[in-house]
């Protein structure tokens, strides 16, 4: 059982980045690169291990944060 105690700020912020990303396939894209490394380290830190299928949407995530965030910094000036 969860007790609100046990929720961390780093919890609230990325539950609440997790919520824009999951509200909209849009919104995933209007995440600023800030935004994106944040959520990357708040959900490469959380241990899914438990859970194999959460453990596996987190491993899809992340692999799309990485792709976005190459996207930003380098990649979609070259192709477009």
């Amino acid at each position: 059982m969860t007790y609100m105690a046990d929720i961390t700020d780093e919890d609230r912020e990325r539950v609440k980045l997790l919520q824009l990303v999951t509200s909209s396939k849009h919104e995933f894209n209007k995440l600023t690169l800030e935004q994106l490394k944040r959520l990357e380290k708040l959900v490469g830190k959380k241990d899914y291990s438990h859970d194999k299928k959460a453990h596996k949407s987190k491993i899809k995530l992340l692999k799309k944060i990485n792709v976005r965030i190459y996207e930003l910094t380098e990649g979609k000036g070259i192709w477009t």
